[in-house]
């Protein structure tokens, strides 16, 4: 604006009694202000073009940021699923690496118990067995018990000696004795069928570890009559090994899965 009121004064001015010379200087003026406004209006015009193109810039620019939003997002959430299943596999690994301890130590327990236990294996007073993943002693009865007996004998107890010696140095285990019988019924007024006398036999082996040392806590019995036989009842020799009272090395607490998310939800 101040541009255009220099520019009619300027005009105004040729009418009222300038010379030549100062007429072409008015004149020059003139031309001068006329080309300084083109060149105004040439760069008003630049300027808002280079507005429009700096708006649409903004424009993309907010389009960018919208769709770069969505994919942080994204990455976001690829980001926290990615954790989960990282934590998981930590967690699973943890539970492996203890199942190997645990396995590695079950397995220094066994030697160690093999061992100690090499001389009276070598005599045939015991042998031991693998079962279900379980070390097994297993005494046959013609070395604890008469025929159709529950009180031990004193072969059979001093084998007890030596076995609880073993045990008892053994820490943190428990164990199960488990009487077994072979399929012919027992005849007599004092045990009403098998299921009687292999109880009463392990029991009786149970008391007798209990006072020659073994805690109380450590160890239960039970008994299965001739429902586990480890060899054939068609024969004397079969059906003698099926006459036998077992000591069981029981898994700890923390050697077992752990099934409390089965109770999860449950009423």
């Amino acid at each position: 604006m101040r541009r255009m009121a220099m520019l009619l004064g300027a005009l105004a001015a040729v009418g009222c009694g300038y010379s030549e010379d100062e007429m072409q200087a008015r004149i020059q003026r003139i031309d001068e202000l006329e080309r300084q406004l083109r060149d105004s209006e040439t760069e008003s015009q630049g300027r808002q073009d280079q507005i429009r193109a700096l708006q649409a810039q903004n424009a993309e620019l907010g389009e960018r940021l919208r769709s770069l939003g969505q994919t942080v997002e994204g990455l976001e959430s690829e980001r926290g699923d990615l954790q989960s299943s990282l934590a998981e596999t930590r967690r699973a690994l943890e539970e492996l690496r203890q199942r190997e301890r645990q396995q590695a130590e079950r397995l220094t327990v066994f030697r160690q118990m093999l061992e100690r236990f090499a001389s009276m294996i070598a005599a045939g007073r015991l042998r031991v067995r693998i079962v279900r993943n379980r070390m097994v002693i297993e005494l046959q009865n013609d070395v604890l018990f008469a025929s159709a007996r529950a009180e031990l004998q004193p072969e059979g107890e001093q084998a007890l000696r030596d076995i609880v010696g073993v045990l008892g140095s053994i820490e943190n285990r428990q164990f199960q004795v488990a009487g077994h019988t072979d399929n012919i019924p027992i005849r007599g007024a004092r045990f009403a069928s098998n299921w009687e006398l292999s109880t009463t036999r392990a029991v009786n082996v149970v008391r007798f570890m209990i006072e020659n040392g073994l805690g109380a806590d450590r160890v239960s019995a039970a008994g299965y009559a001739d429902t586990q036989p480890v060899a054939s009842n068609a024969s004397d020799e079969g059906r003698a090994q099926n006459r036998r009272i077992e000591i069981i090395l029981l898994p700890n607490l923390d050697e077992l899965p752990d099934l409390s998310s089965l109770m999860e939800g449950a009423s």
